[in-house]
């Protein structure tokens, strides 16, 4: 009797174990990694098998065996590879092993993904023109498939061949008729862009090093820390074609699906075999994509985090690129965190991994400090090129001045300079989410917990809250540093923005870049391609005008609302502040032209804006890091937020109450490691729809201990509880 060991593709927290299955004789052929229909607790569900074995028939088991219904594709869906990374995030991140086998399907659990074929026209035997005197379109077809060797049917109208002549042909023994899977790629018309620099001293020896590990064929982590322009993207391109070269292949990861289309262009101008991998494909061709990996068609796959689960072996290279960006984070189940992964699979490859910005997380820039990777630096631009230059606009005295827009004024005089000129502007708003903040318009004083001095969040209940401390207060009438009554819940959305665009410059041609105008398949593609074609001058949206664009005629950026990161509960409030400020100010003077940043901001003598606006990221490292240390939060611990969640707000404190008195008693009996549990707060979306939500947050030198903790009560397979290792955020 065969058995298979089946994950049920059901995704509840309950349910994290595997079962045993009985495989039909008619399902022999099946193995480790097929997709099967199985009947679970009276309904028939899909599920993954992961191992496969003979037993005796005599073999008795605790439950009758269930049989496996069908197997759902025509061949084996997971590679080994795929489910011992499966097994690892599931382990890691204490998820059900079916959600982590599910983040490697390209969509639509349970369904056959229907393949897309074509019927091809082959010359099989010889023929003779005298043959065929009267039958023209006959002739006419055996001469093309002479000349082009194969004809697709959907070509025979063009050539104006009737459907009989293909028949008669076919029929007579000298044309065969075979049907080809069409493998879908939306970017195989793509504009390719064929530029090749000299490389810089930098370059070369940035290349030599990692060369080295790449030879070697052994893991080691790289941080190619670069300024904005230094020619980054050329390095990955040369490390790409070494890995190839050493018949390795190569995972090129980038933070947002708006720098998707500039990165595939780049690596086509070098490469044929490229695949591109995001979540704004359509299911078909995301799995046509797959096909052509696992076949060995595709040597380099390009894409956002989803890059990495797709069925490619043999890798010998990763990249990171933008690696600090917030995005390589998933905020839904299961929550894992892209960088983390990458490491992990480029140990399970022996692969290098490369790390690449000009504004590195402060944990992975102190890991190369510590030596744990490799620290390769280049801290000039190509060309020798200057970064633009940036002035920091206090907007305390623009409204001083009388000036109410968000615009300041030499903004505004900058642009129309931009626009005189023939050159275009880029203006990031740094909007901020959900939470209102409560600041003073004349000062820049921002409402601050009295114990720890994050800033307070304000409340739908119209409290403010400090989410470390507990702390409550009363939202205030009058500024308590000036004294002014010019209080506001500040948050200026793009719509305003162009407004106030168009009242200052009516007749510059304005494009607005958001998640409301790139909700299509090729939004981002469609908007940064007229940009770069000049049909517009200023482009200006969120976040993602800021990061990696490279085009050659902006020589102008703003930045509104700079400073808005600092008012957030959040640790990581200035490391988020000073890489917005520095990314954005990249995007200017990056080829001939010199380049001018405008940076607004109400607190301008925070460090976060001061050494943001001078763009040195070390200066910021420096000052960043011993506040970090001191109140022990990364790069010297990891991070675990518990979510707790109940439709009675005191039985969820309570709830919260009991894990945080068992975590520290597990503490207090292991002194040497530093842990540290604070909580329960309330969640920032405190109750959402009728539900109560408090946090408890870990620190821990070590994640192992924590993650037995969580097992050992069994919390990872409660409902009622959320696990989130590595969040980006604390509340």
């Amino acid at each position: 009797m065969i058995i298979a060991e089946v994950c049920v593709n059901v995704t509840a927290n309950n349910i994290q174990q595997t079962f045993i299955y009985r495989v039909p004789e008619r399902l022999k052929f099946i193995t480790a990694g097929w997709r099967v229909d199985i009947p679970f607790k009276e309904r028939k569900v899909d599920g993954f098998v992961m191992s496969v074995r003979e037993v005796d028939d005599a073999t008795t088991f605790e439950f009758a065996l269930k049989e496996i219904t069908d197997a759902i594709d025509d061949e084996a869906w997971f590679t080994p590879m795929m489910m011992r990374a499966a097994r690892w995030l599931s382990e890691f991140y204490l998820c059900p092993l079916s959600q982590t086998m599910g983040l490697f399907m390209p969509g639509r659990r349970g369904k056959k993904i229907s393949a897309l074929f074509e019927r091809v026209l082959k010359l099989v035997k010889a023929f003779d023109a005298k043959d065929f005197p009267r039958a023209v379109a006959q002739l006419r077809l055996l001469k093309l498939l002479t000349e082009r060797g194969e004809l697709r049917t959907f070509e025979l109208d063009e050539h104006k061949i009737s459907s009989a002549a293909v028949k008669a042909l076919i029929a007579a023994g000298y044309v065969v008729e075979e049907q080809r899977r069409v493998l879908r790629d939306s970017y195989s018309k793509l504009r390719t862009i064929p530029r090749r620099f000299e490389l810089t001293a930098e370059q070369n020896l940035a290349i030599e090093t990692v060369e080295e590990s790449l030879t070697a064929r052994e893991f080691q982590g790289f941080l190619l820390y670069g300024v904005t322009g230094s020619g980054k993207t050329q390095v990955y391109i040369e490390l790409a074609r070494i890995t190839r070269r050493l018949g390795r292949r190569v995972i090129i990861l980038v933070p947002e699906i708006a720098l998707t289309n500039q990165a595939v262009a780049n690596f086509r101008a070098h490469f044929s075999d490229v695949a591109v991998i995001h979540s704004r494909l359509s299911i078909a061709e995301r799995s046509d994509a797959f096909h052509r990996i696992r076949d060995g068609k595709v040597g380099i796959v390009i894409g956002a985090r989803s890059a990495l689960f797709t069925p490619i072996d043999n890798v010998g290279l990763i990249v990171i690129d933008e690696e600090q960006d917030n995005s390589y984070k998933q905020e839904n189940a299961p929550r894992y965190h892209a960088r983390t992964i990458a490491e992990a699979f480029a140990r399970f490859h022996g692969a290098s991994i490369v790390f690449g910005s000009a504004t590195p997380s402060l944990e992975t820039f102190y890991r190369a400090q510590c030596g744990e990777f490799t620290l390769l630096r280049m801290p000039r631009r190509v060309l020798d090129n200057p970064l633009p230059k940036v002035e920091c606009v206090d907007m305390r005295g623009e409204l001083k001045a009388g000036n109410r827009s968000v615009l300041s004024r030499a903004l505004v005089e900058l642009l129309k300079r931009t626009l005189a000129e023939n050159q275009q502007a880029i203006l990031l708003l740094n909007r901020r989410g959900w939470s209102t903040i409560v600041m003073c318009r004349m000062c820049g004083e921002v409402a601050k917990c009295p114990d720890c001095g994050l800033p307070m969040t304000y409340h739908a209940d119209g409290k403010l809250l400090c989410h470390r401390c507990e702390v409550e207060a009363e939202t205030p009438e009058v500024c308590p540093n000036c004294g002014s009554r010019h209080i506001k819940f500040l948050g200026t959305g793009t719509e305003k923005l162009e407004r106030a665009l168009k009242e200052v410059l009516p007749k510059a041609k304005v494009l607005r870049m958001d998640r409301d105008s790139t909700s299509g398949k090729f939004g981002h593609r469609k908007i940064l391609e007229a940009f770069a074609a000049h049909e517009y001058d200023i482009l200006f949206g969120t976040q993602m005008v800021a990061k990696g664009h490279d085009i050659s005629n902006v020589t102008a950026v703003g930045v509104l609302n700079a400073d808005a990161a600092l008012s957030f509960s959040n640790f990581r409030a200035a490391e988020n502040c000073f890489s917005l400020i520095t990314q954005a100010a990249g995007r200017a003077g990056r080829a001939d032209l010199p380049g001018k940043v405008i940076v607004q901001a109400y607190n301008v003598d925070a460090a976060a804006v001061r050494f943001g606006c001078e763009q040195d990221y070390e200066k910021f490292f420096a000052n960043e890091l011993p506040q970090r240390e001191e109140v022990f939060f990364p790069p010297f611990c990891r991070l675990v937020k518990l979510l707790i969640m109940n439709t009675d707000e005191a039985k969820a404190k309570t709830f919260a109450k009991e894990i945080r008195a068992a975590f520290r008693a597990e503490v207090s009996n292991n002194p040497s490691e530093p842990q540290e549990v604070f909580g329960p707060i309330s969640a920032a979306i405190a109750n959402l729809r009728g539900v109560y939500r408090f946090v408890l947050l870990i620190k821990s030198t070590n994640l192992s201990s924590v993650r037995n903790f969580l097992r050992a009560h069994d919390l990872h397979r409660r409902t009622d509880v959320i696990i989130d290792i590595d969040p980006t955020t604390t509340d």
